[in-house]
């Protein structure tokens, strides 16, 4: 997965565009790419939500992460206009437990469950990404890379799991789970300050 992110990073690189017009463009790109690699918070429920829509399949595989893309585009926007958007910062802690529990559940959730739920926590992720938008960064190229980082971030999730069950075939089920309850782990470690 670090090579993934590492090549992905390399390949949307803006270093180039310095020898062309729109630095500003270029370098909104970067900021806003690059914040939601910057915290394990974010790429644990950013992965997680990859990994709930392989769980579920599907129609789940694109509607799930789409719907988190969408709503944290709404968040975005409210973040721009600084209004107070209360537990923020638990609302992202929370998101990778809550989504990862979700993934690990026997019962699968229906689609329109899992839409509503990454969409609530795609709320706090997307007024983050608003709220802590350097002033002087061209928005759109920012609202575009931290859209392109966590759609890559979901894309690691379900590509992992995806690839977790064509090879593991009788016990993918129970492997899926497992990588889902370790995301929730990892989730409720920050949020008790063990990582």
């Amino acid at each position: 997965m670090r090579f993934v992110i590492a090549l992905a990073i390399m390949v949307l690189s803006p270093t180039l565009a310095f020898a062309h017009t729109g630095v500003g463009d270029a370098m909104g790109f970067a900021h806003g790419f690059g914040h939601p690699l910057g915290g394990l918070d974010h790429v644990l429920a950013m992965v997680a939500v990859g990994v709930l829509a392989a769980v579920l399949g599907g129609r789940a595989l694109w509607l799930v992460p789409l719907s988190f893309l969408a709503v944290m585009v709404l968040g975005f926007g409210v973040g721009l206009t600084q209004v107070n958007l209360p537990f923020v910062e638990l609302g992202i802690a929370l998101s990778s437990v809550v989504i990862g529990i979700a993934a690990t559940l026997r019962r699968p959730l229906p689609v329109a469950a899992a839409i509503a739920l990454v969409g609530t926590f795609a709320v706090f992720h997307g007024y983050a990404h608003g709220a802590e938008m350097p002033a002087t960064t061209d928005g759109l190229g920012y609202a575009a890379g931290f859209l392109a980082a966590t759609a890559l971030l979901h894309l690691a999730g379900l590509a992992a799991t995806l690839g977790l069950v064509n090879l593991t075939g009788r016990h993918a089920r129970l492997l899926s789970r497992i990588a889902a309850g370790t995301i929730a782990l990892g989730g409720a470690g920050l949020l008790a300050g063990w990582l």
